[in-house]
């Protein structure tokens, strides 16, 4: 063994080796320290200038706040029914109603916007001889004799009945809070998607009841579910997430269904139809793309800070066997400056990017906006900075919402046209030349196409029926032609948003 002692040299090497690391590290903490302060210093100043131009950033929480129960739909008795999930402990059949992949026909569905008209006597087949391998548990009342379609159809769907006016009770309370807005836990966050679909699923029930009683000459309570329809997404767009608006915009497509047969066989008179037109006109799903997106904001916000709090991100994996577990990833060791910049990030791309997409005072949502957005985040993205990375990333996946924000006002606002001119031809005997002859007796103001802020498209045809129509997100005008894939969707690189009715109009 080499027992020779340690010369001076070395020890002195090693004295100065831990002087520099000691050196280092304190330099470390040092330039930590010092973007820590400089990353929260310039959140908070971009907190107090947005706080000075109006922008209030907290209304996430002042959004969550609890209402008196007894003034909140999503506290009624019906709403928790709802939300019961199929392994749980039964409370009734409304959570077992059928539609496409739940055990629905597999034809028979309306679709406006290709001007087709739902194929009751599918449905009436489809309840009348249930399938051996249908999902159901639940037996749907038959008549011994088959009656007309919408009578077989009314009579299976008198199931959900009760649970139909429980329901229209509840929209009828002022307020609407699930009081699941919570970035923080995934747990909340899943009962919120739970309730979600289940509201969706009310619509789809909804939806083919009010069809089947219009197609059975009862207009009034047709409209009843028409109404209830329309209160029902205003429920939802009270709510201050985006996935929330995003399933109002899908129950919207549905619910414009039963709009459009209604309208299309005449089934409402003078007063009904204003009665509609009023509760359309009170849509406004560009100023609720603006909501959402600062929901996102706010989300994005909440999420960070409780990150920078705790250290330890939460989330969902889907393991294969559909039980997803929470999966805890720790932070212990990254510094706050990455939270406040991140913070300040994704503010500044929700700013900047997002919100410019829809313009409230021009009432246009703007599809060439959009692509110079993705062009300006693509090229941000060519420089990396680990603080934008996440909020540039994400922005894709949420400005493409604005699509669907465009298309429910626009579509909307032809559902709400259409009224004016089926309360025209009832003055008249039939559809006016112009649209400008609508206003101010059918209609008070005449919207706008909210692609280009152009007037929307309108003439007659030869059958003595119309189209209307406006531009698609596409921007190109096709003359009101809806043009199909080859499995029967519509292409929505070659189609306008159109309304139309078909030609065996009643």
């Amino acid at each position: 063994m080499n027992d020779k002692p340690k010369s001076k040299w070395y020890w002195r090497l090693l004295r100065w080796g831990l002087i520099c690391l000691a050196v280092l590290i304190t330099l470390a903490a040092v330039l930590v320290t010092e973007e820590d302060w400089r990353g929260k210093r310039a959140w908070e100043n971009y907190k107090q200038e947005a706080e000075a131009r109006g922008e209030h950033l907290d209304w996430l929480a002042d959004a969550t706040n609890t209402v008196p129960d007894n003034q909140n739909f999503a506290k009624a008795p019906i709403i928790a029914n709802l939300n019961v999930q199929a392994g749980d402990e039964a409370t009734g059949t409304w959570k077992f109603y059928p539609y496409r992949n739940d055990g629905g026909p597999d034809k028979g569905y309306g679709n406006w916007g290709q001007a087709r008209l739902t194929d009751l006597a599918v449905w009436q087949d489809y309840y009348r001889h249930p399938k051996t391998n249908s999902p159901l548990d639940i037996q749907f009342p038959i008549a011994p004799q088959p009656q007309t379609p919408a009578a077989d159809v009314l009579l299976a769907l008198s199931i959900f009945d009760k649970e139909v006016e429980e329901l229209r009770s509840a929209s009828r309370r002022p307020y609407s809070s699930f009081g699941m807005v919570n970035a923080n836990d995934p747990e909340v966050t899943s009962r919120m998607l739970q309730s979600l679909a289940a509201m969706k699923r009310c619509t789809q029930l909804l939806n083919l009841r009010a069809i089947a009683e219009l197609a059975d000459n009862q207009g009034a309570k047709g409209l009843d579910d028409v109404e209830l329809l329309l209160r029902l997404d205003d429920e939802l767009r009270q709510e201050p997430t985006l996935i929330a608006h995003l399933v109002s915009l899908a129950c919207t497509a549905i619910q414009l269904q039963s709009i459009y047969e209604g309208l299309a066989q005449h089934c409402w008179n003078d007063a009904q139809l204003a009665e509609l037109e009023n509760a359309l006109a009170a849509k406004d799903f560009l100023a609720d793309y603006q909501k959402a997106m600062r929901g996102e904001r706010a989300y994005a916000w909440e999420t960070l800070e409780n990150q920078r709090l705790t250290r330890k991100m939460e989330q969902y994996v889907v393991d294969g066997t559909n039980n997803p577990k929470i999966v805890t990833i720790s932070l212990r060791w990254t510094p706050d400056a990455y939270f406040y910049q991140s913070e300040l990030a994704h503010a500044r791309v929700n700013e900047q990017y997002c919100l410019p997409l829809v313009d409230l005072d021009k009432r246009v949502a703007s599809p060439t906006a959009l692509r110079q957005a993705e062009e300006a985040v693509q090229a941000e993205l060519k420089h990396y900075n680990p603080y934008k990375i996440t909020a540039l990333m994400m922005f894709p996946a949420i400005s493409k919402a604005v699509e669907k924000f465009a298309a429910a006002q626009s579509q909307t606002d032809l559902a709400l046209v259409a009224c004016a001119l089926e309360r025209h031809r009832l003055a008249h005997g039939g559809y006016p030349d112009t649209l400008e002859e609508l206003a101010p007796q059918y209609i008070a103001k005449l919207p706008h196409d909210v692609i280009n802020g152009q007037p929307l498209h309108y003439r007659r045809t030869p059958d003595g029926l119309f189209v209307l129509y406006s531009l698609s997100w596409n921007e190109k005008d096709h003359g009101g032609q809806v043009a199909l894939t080859k499995s029967g969707a519509i292409d929505r690189k070659n189609s306008d948003w159109v309304w139309r009715y078909p030609a065996n109009e009643k």
